[in-house]
């Protein structure tokens, strides 16, 4: 039986400390505030009897649970980042513990209003009667991806105090600036010596991901002339007007908010404009490969009409590959999956395998030789003032680790 308040008072000691990563800086960590938890999970790594713990020049831990049985079990890997998002503050996280949770308004800040309601956030229905751990209003909680954390951490104590569970040997590894998507650039795979690994950094309880979208980031500059405004006829070219044409071309309901499901789409989610120069910064998604490829061809194809038309090269654009999906290193190997989703039916959890509408380590990971699937680690609500976890998600997504390894072992006999 796991021990309940011990596993609550693990996961608040890791939220109440800062690991907001900044997208602007280029050391990694990126943040040097990443070190305070990063050094204590090396520590508490140790302390529950972890071997091999080790943690590098740029904060990357690795740790391994040595096999208990004579046979020879393919080695398995749990991955989790320790950084949060730069989306919101992360400084001075104050939990709140919401127990017997009776399916009612939250108040999370009373003197700023700050409601977390189940009229808005339907899920939180589905966690009545249960411990929900909550923001006070004002940070984030850090669930994405401390919860995760927590869980390795908590599955491997207690698969170390319980050698009656038989596993082959397990590999653990804690990562920085996942959320500014460079949780996998260091990550050492050969080191690590896994054959497969699962990230727990999904959502709702059962979640079971090994498709993403394929990703890419596109910038469009658009140049122009300044003149002034009194003497500009036939003379200026405002580059915020030849911008709009870029963006009204692209398909209307295609856009994040038009879409759902295996559905791509083009993000407008930065514009700066002056009359000389206006700079569109999109990302553009779709799972289907042939699908990703012809939405950044179109997009090429028409910043070259535009030109053309314009009979100048006003436009210029560069298009970078971000990451891609993971099902393709994923479904050659396809009993990793169904490992983790027999864990989940045994300890009577229905499993949700639904495709990723964005991408995790796990993604990078699977390219780089360690197929990866994403497994749920409880939180909703990721990034902002209104995240939450059951604490009972987090006991689930624990045990799932836990029989993972039982059931992995008992695959080889």
């Amino acid at each position: 039986m796991l021990d309940k308040n011990h596993i609550l008072n693990r996961f608040i000691g890791y939220v109440k400390i800062d690991t907001e990563s900044d997208p602007n800086s280029m050391s990694t960590p990126s943040t040097e505030k990443q070190w305070d938890l990063a050094h204590k999970l090396a520590d508490e790594l140790k302390a529950i009897g972890m071997q091999d713990v080790s943690i590098d020049a740029n904060a990357y831990i690795m740790a391994t649970l040595p096999s208990n049985v004579a046979h020879k079990v393919p080695t398995i890997g749990f991955v989790s980042h320790f950084d949060t998002s730069p989306d919101f503050t992360a400084k001075n996280v104050s939990p709140q513990i919401i127990e017997n949770y009776d399916g009612s308004d939250i108040v999370l800040n009373e003197k700023e209003n700050i409601v977390l309601s189940p009229n808005y956030f339907e899920d939180l229905l589905l966690y009545k009667g249960q411990t929900l751990i909550t923001t006070d209003g004002t940070t984030l909680l850090g669930a994405d991806d401390k919860a995760g954390i927590c869980e390795i951490v908590s599955a491997m104590e207690y698969l170390v105090q319980h050698p009656e569970i038989k596993h082959g040997t397990i590999k653990v590894g804690f990562t920085p600036d996942e959320e500014i998507g460079r949780g996998a650039h260091k990550f050492d795979v050969k080191k690590f010596g896994a054959d497969w690994a699962y990230t727990m950094d999904g959502s709702q309880i059962g979640e079971l991901e090994y498709e993403n979208f394929n990703a890419a980031g596109a910038v469009i500059k658009v140049k122009g002339k300044i003149v002034h405004p009194g003497y500009a006829k036939g003379k200026m070219i405002n580059s915020m007007y030849y911008a709009s044409k870029f963006m009204e071309a692209l398909p209307k309901t295609e856009t994040p908010e038009q879409t759902e499901g295996y559905e791509g789409f083009y993000h407008l989610h930065s514009m700066e404009g002056k009359v000389e120069e206006t700079v569109l910064q999109y990302i553009v998604r779709d799972h289907d490969r042939d699908k990703f490829e012809a939405r950044k061809q179109h997009m090429l194809n028409l910043v070259k009409e535009l030109n053309t038309n314009l009979g100048s090269s006003v436009f210029e654009i560069e298009i970078k590959d971000q990451y891609f999906n993971m099902k393709e290193m994923v479904v050659p190997v396809m009993h990793i999956v169904d490992i983790a989703e027999d864990a989940m039916k045994a300890l009577n959890i229905q499993p949700l395998i639904k495709p990723i509408r964005g991408g995790t380590d796990g993604s990078q990971l699977s390219f780089m030789g360690l197929p990866c699937p994403n497994i749920f680690a409880g939180g909703h609500n990721f990034h902002g003032r209104y995240e939450y976890v059951p604490l009972e998600s987090i006991l689930s997504a624990t045990e799932v680790i836990c029989k993972i390894a039982d059931l992995t072992q008992k695959r080889y006999l």
